[in-house]
Parts: C-alpha cells; sequence; structure tokens
C-alpha cells in the first residue's frame, strides 16, 4: 500500500505546490511510482507548473462525481515515467465537495502508487480539512518571515487537534544572507518555535520562479543546489539519515552569466 502526504502551509505565497512537485520528481527519480493530487480547488497549479495544462480533459470533480474512471483522469509526466498528476477541478461549489469521496480516490490511488502527495490549500480552508483526513503524513512549509512561521504554528495546533501524529517541517526559500542581516528569523528560532522535526530545507533561487513558470521544474536538472536540497529531503522522508546541503554564494560570474 502506498503512502499518502499532504503538503501543506499556514499561508499562501511559501512555495507549497513547488515542494509538492519538486520532492514528487525526485521521489519518481529514486524509482518510486509518484502521483500528485492538486486539492488547492480552483486555483489549478500543478498541471500549469508540470506544463501539462494542455493535456487536462478530466480532473479530480470527475472521479468524484463518477463522470469518468479515475485512470482516465490521471496525466503521465512528459519526462519522468514514474510521475503522475490528478489535476484540480477549474471550479467547485465547496458546499457540495465532500472528503469522503476524496478520501475513496486517495485510497484507491494506494493500490498503483508508492507516494502519494496531496497539494492541499494553504491555511485552515475546507479543502485542507478534507485533505489531511486522507493522510497519514503532512509537510508543513514555510519561509524564514515571522508572519509565515506564527501562520505555520497555527495550522499546527490544527492538525494536533485533529490527532496528525507525523508532522515534518519544510523551510522553503531559505536565504543565509537574509539571516545574517536580520532580514529573516534564524532557522533554529523558527525550530523552537514551532517544535516539530526538521525535514529540510530549500535554499532561495530565482531560477525555481522562471523554471515553474516554464513547465520545466528546477530538479528535473540534477546539477543544481535546489536539487540537492529535494534529494535530501525525499532521502530524509525515506528513512535515511543523511546531511542536508551547505549554501553556496555564487560568485560574481555566475550571477552575470547564470
Amino acid at each position: 500500500m502506498g503512502r499518502a502526504i499532504a503538503i501543506t502551509s499556514g499561508k499562501g505565497g511559501v512555495g507549497k505546490s513547488s515542494v509538492c512537485i519538486n520532492l514528487g520528481i525526485v521521489l519518481a527519480q529514486l524509482g518510486y511510482r509518484v502521483c500528485l493530487i492538486d486539492v488547492d480547488l480552483g486555483l489549478k497549479n500543478l498541471d500549469v507548473m508540470l506544463g501539462l495544462e494542455n493535456r487536462v480533459i478530466y480532473d479530480l470533480r470527475d472521479v468524484m462525481e463518477g463522470i469518468c474512471p479515475l485512470e482516465k483522469a490521471i496525466l503521465k509526466d512528459k519526462r519522468e515515467s514514474n510521475l503522475y498528476l490528478l489535476p484540480a477541478c477549474k471550479s467547485v461549489n465547496l458546499r457540495y465537495f465532500k472528503g469522503s469521496d476524496l478520501k475513496l480516490v486517495v485510497e484507491e490511488l494506494k493500490h498503483t502508487f508508492d507516494y502519494i502527495l496531496l497539494d492541499t490549500p494553504a491555511g485552515i480552508e475546507s479543502g485542507f480539512i478534507h485533505s489531511i483526513a486522507c493522510v497519514e503524513d503532512v509537510i508543513l512549509v514555510t519561509n524564514l518571515d515571522i508572519t509565515s512561521v506564527q501562520d505555520a504554528d497555527r495550522v499546527i495546533g490544527i492538525l494536533m487537534k485533529e490527532q496528525m501524529k507525523s508532522i515534518q517541517l519544510v523551510v522553503n526559500r531559505m536565504n543565509p544572507r537574509f539571516i545574517d542581516k536580520g532580514i529573516s528569523i534564524r532557522l533554529e528560532d523558527a525550530l523552537n518555535w514551532l517544535s516539530i522535526d526538521l525535514l529540510g530545507y530549500v535554499f532561495d533561487d530565482e531560477n525555481v520562479i522562471r523554471s515553474n513558470n516554464k513547465g520545466m521544474p528546477l530538479s528535473l536538472a540534477r546539477n543544481t543546489t535546489v536539487y540537492e536540497c529535494f534529494l535530501a529531503i525525499a532521502k530524509r522522508l525515506l528513512g535515511e539519515r543523511v546531511p542536508l546541503p551547505k549554501y553556496k554564494e555564487k560568485k560574481l560570474l555566475q550571477k552575470l552569466f547564470g
């Protein structure tokens, strides 16, 4: 049986969807069958970030309403043979969205995939509540700004209230220079505040946004620091005791010519 994991955050804009996609890519590269589910209802980000938006015919709502079988709605990635996507619906009335139907979809996927990663809405929307009811583990994504950490702390409280026992942290867009200048709070302070295990961090890199906009996530290339970060996160998720990458300051020529 596969393992279902919710990728969530306390606020929007922290790069939750990017973490979901890049982690899924690296797990697929390691030989695991991975299905991403876009539960960020109405926003539909993952298909665009993977460059699959033109292939979407059916979506999550069509499966839940019985309009099409699950296998017809799942898209296979163009580059990673082990990576698949169940896209979000373009529009849905949340009053009629049944968490029990989503759970049936996730349970069915567990028979086919090793990992099911749910990209949930940020905060405490109903899609968030429905998503965490379908999983055994949660990866909480935050940045090192105080509002992001504060909102993450609020979500941890909700997850604990829902009896979620496995909650791990990914710090995204971490910039050591900002920490040194006091622009961002320190990683140690964030960990003391949130009091959950650190799964890993991803260093700030403008190429992540550029790659996502082109439908070519950065982890497809294996020669970047961002890839090293996600590889460490994936291995730690698998139970391996590996160190996290160290920050490599770009030299002037690298900044000028990429």
